[in-house]
């Protein structure tokens, strides 16, 4: 068998052994392409997650209940980024939406709801309350079914927060401030007061519930589920993991306790949205990932140290609750105005964390002064190639070389004929006199790769991207471009095929036609391999690309083909400065005019 029948048949295998992977693995990578991929499930509509036991560092079950919850008076909540209300039924957040947002591009959509109570589709809520110590029984503490009265305020609003008081008859008074601010921050301040004979040992809490699964987008690239920071360490774990935590009794909650001293917070993260518990920096509390088994429920809370209040005395304590979107610079400011440590991470950047985040701070800066997300994109393109240019500089000097050496490489394979090894030799020889390093063409691909991904990273996991146009019909970045040669990009009078459907894959937009044209003319400017089938296979790259990133969020194919734009400009001019001028029209087949071959003596035919 000659080498080019083995080469055939190894590219072959190859190629079958990627649109394997593609079919195994795109469902879990890019279910937006595989619709079936999608996983949405309901919780128990009747189900009740309330107090933790006193036992503040066992990890102990939630009480739980399927009985039908009382109507109860409700406080407006009103700011410029949330509407909804709170139940005066345990205090508890129960109803929020984000008027900011809308679940789809459509006029009429509906804005995003974040939380819902319980009785209502997947019952997402916080609540805070108090639990018993020493001497003290659940009835004698605020809990989640306890009613409190509003003594003070209206609606609840920035800079107008509403007062809530509850006795519980037996010389305890407990009275809670909520505030808001005009972003996605609650702060809730409890003081308890005793007017009894006798101390009282207690410690408040904070929980975020959430019954049964949301409906997961399960892209390997977005994290969903828990996500906490405890005294400087950052943890992520899906919903699986924290089912996990029932593995002793599938009747009862199984939690992961941990005790902090310095700083930390914890709570549930959606693609885009987010529901955190924050306790004060700089003092010790405890954090708590729970899953109830027999309810379903998945819980992340906040427990206060135990604390005494004697006779005549009170005690205060102050919980703030994150419940929006992760905007960045929202976020940015909690944490730095506000001392929040590391919220900044709540948002996923992934391994490459060190290129994502500097990688989006420029995008945004970008955004900010442009305006368009999609210039600010082909901005940060220019920005990226001018900063990897004196590395990729030599590269491109490199494959120019390489290019100019092509006539003297054919010279050696027509004096060398079957002797493989006469061939390498003399090839090296040949680099070395003409201080060629044939590997350093390598150079832009491994650069481009990690940057690449960063972006990719970027492009699908921040809000800012989600639903941000560009010009015409690409009003959405984050999504593929939704032009199609089904109808002759809107020419003919039906419509395109759905996004996800394999026609969509099949009939591409403009985009990834363009991306094909400018990988094609890359190509052109780069030395071709010596192996027909691998020059065969080279050939078909750009147009396969073209498919494969056809279905890839219309952000990322707008950077492809800037920056293959760029490198091809870049490289035409190397080319040009070393004597060559590059036509790719008039000679398609090899795509540069030959430069007068090397006076060499032709090796004899056998």
């Amino acid at each position: 068998m000659d080498d080019q029948n083995k080469n055939l048949i190894l590219a072959t295998v190859l190629s079958f052994l990627v649109i394997l992977g593609w079919f195994v693995a795109g469902p879990m990578l890019f279910p937006q392409w595989f619709p079936e991929a999608q996983v949405e499930t309901t919780a128990p509509a009747a189900t009740d997650a309330t107090v933790p036991a006193a036992d503040t560092t066992a990890p102990v079950a939630s009480v739980t209940s399927t009985e039908p919850q009382p109507e109860a008076p409700r406080l407006t909540i009103d700011t410029p980024k949330l509407s909804g209300s709170i139940s005066m039924l345990g205090g508890r957040l129960d109803d929020l939406s984000l008027k900011t947002y809308q679940e789809t591009l459509a006029k009429d959509s509906p804005t995003v709801r974040l939380l819902s109570p319980v009785g209502k589709e997947a019952p997402y809520y916080a609540v805070f309350g108090w639990a018993p110590g020493a001497g003290l029984t659940a009835d004698d503490v605020p809990g989640a079914k306890s009613e409190w009265k509003i003594v003070s305020g209206g609606t609840l609003a920035p800079e107008k927060p509403v007062t809530l008081h509850w006795e519980n008859g037996k010389g305890l008074a407990f009275t809670r401030t909520i505030a808001v601010d005009s972003d996605f921050m609650f702060t809730v301040n409890d003081v308890v007061e005793n007017t009894g004979t006798a101390e009282a040992s207690l410690y408040s809490y904070g929980i975020v519930a959430r019954h049964g699964l949301p409906k997961l987008q399960n892209i390997y690239v977005v994290h969903e589920g828990l996500i906490r920071r405890t005294d400087g360490k950052f943890e992520e774990a899906n919903y699986d993991d924290v089912a996990g935590l029932s593995v002793i009794d599938r009747e009862a909650a199984q939690a992961e306790v941990i005790d902090a001293t310095t700083d930390g917070w914890v709570g549930f993260t959606d693609h885009y949205w987010m529901t955190s518990l924050i306790p004060e920096q700089g003092k010790p509390y405890t954090s708590v990932a729970k899953y109830v088994a027999g309810a379903d429920i998945y819980q992340a809370e906040v427990r206060q140290p135990l604390m005494t209040v004697a006779p005549g005395g009170k005690i205060e304590t102050s919980t703030r609750l994150f419940a929006g979107a992760k905007e960045w610079e929202t976020i940015r400011d909690y944490q730095n105005r506000d001392g929040i440590a590391g919220f900044i991470d709540s948002i996923d950047w992934g391994w490459f964390y060190f290129l994502t985040k500097p990688i989006f701070a420029v995008l945004h800066w970008l955004h900010g002064i442009i305006g368009n997300m999609g210039l600010a994109i082909i901005g940060l393109t220019f920005f990226l190639k001018l900063l990897v240019l004196p590395l990729a500089y030599k590269s491109y000097v490199s494959m120019a070389r390489m290019k100019e050496l092509q006539p003297e490489m054919e010279a050696l394979k027509e004096r060398a004929g079957e002797d493989k090894q006469k061939l390498q030799k003399e090839m090296m020889q040949l680099y070395k006199d003409k201080k060629v390093n044939p590997a350093a063409g390598c150079l832009p691909i491994l650069i481009q790769i990690p940057i690449f991904f960063s972006l990719y990273k970027v492009i699908f996991v921040t809000l800012e991207l989600r639903h941000a146009p560009f010009f015409g019909w690409l009003n959405d970045l984050s999504a593929p471009d939704s032009s199609s040669l089904f109808n002759l990009f809107g020419l003919l009078p039906w419509a395109a095929p759905a996004q996800g459907s394999i026609l969509a894959l099949i009939f591409i937009g403009v985009l990834p036609i363009l991306l094909g044209i400018t990988m094609w003319l890359q190509q052109k400017l780069n030395p071709a391999p010596a192996d027909p089938v691998q020059q065969q296979i080279f050939a078909w790259m750009p147009w396969v690309f073209m498919f494969m990133l056809g279905g890839f969020a219309s952000g990322l194919v707008v950077y492809w083909i800037t920056n293959n734009t760029i490198t091809f400009v870049q490289q035409y001019l190397i080319m040009r400065s070393h004597g060559h001028k590059p036509d790719l029209f008039s000679n398609i087949k090899s795509g540069f005019k030959k430069a007068p071959a090397p006076v060499v003596e032709k090796a004899k035919k056998k």
